[in-house]
């Protein structure tokens, strides 16, 4: 009877490693494939479609429309999509900021970048604004990336940008200080780098 009783601990232990094996293997496997659609907000989705459809050369790929509102889907890449939603009968306090300037107002979104794959094709884009008569800055020189900034109908600040050293898709090195040039790190970044992962996650819940 002991010695079956021992089998059904041992066999549960077993079933508890197993377990916990799988979930591990299932978060060391899972793999992004970039950003499926960002969500923005429009008062004016006709204004939005002839800048992004129009301008960007960013296709119009897929519309919702209901009674309430619309969500309208234009494509950055394969499977990668920029989304605007235009409320019905919603009046919008819009505003504009400049990209990475401090505004009350924005607490949760700065700007959006979009990624282009070289400097040729961030010249390219930046005559295309400028011959559509958008206002758009010179090309920033970030070290690992280059950039141009400019602003969508909506009033929200957009940059392109190209990976002049690529930092993804390959193991990060925490001493290449062309990367991490951040001095002061914060205490995930130097568990990441000492521990080779974060030592704590914070608890979230539902908006």
């Amino acid at each position: 009877m002991t010695e079956s009783r021992d089998l059904q601990t041992r066999d549960v232990e077993t079933r508890d490693v197993e377990t916990r094996d799988v979930e591990t293997r299932d978060v060391e496997t899972l793999h992004w494939r970039g950003i499926n659609h960002l969500a923005l907000i429009t008062d004016d989705m006709d204004a939005t479609v002839r800048f992004y459809h129009g301008v960007l050369g960013a296709r119009l790929v897929a519309t919702i429309g209901t009674p309430q509102f619309r969500h309208y889907f234009f494509e950055f890449g394969a499977q990668n999509t920029v989304a605007f939603f235009e409320y019905a009968g919603m009046a919008l306090e819009t505003f504009a900021k400049p990209a990475g300037v401090p505004d009350p107002r924005a607490v949760q979104f700065d700007h959006l970048s979009f990624n282009l794959p070289d400097e040729h094709a961030l010249l390219d884009l930046r005559d295309r604004l400028k011959s559509a008569g958008c206002e758009v800055t010179d090309v920033v020189d970030h070290s690992f990336i280059r950039s141009i900034y400019f602003t969508d109908p909506n009033g929200i600040a957009l940059e392109a940008s190209w990976w002049a050293l690529d930092a993804t898709g390959r193991p990060a090195d925490y001493g290449d200080d062309r990367l991490f040039s951040d001095p002061d790190p914060v205490p995930a970044v130097r568990e990441i780098r000492d521990l080779g992962q974060v030592a704590s996650v914070p608890h979230t819940r539902l908006a």
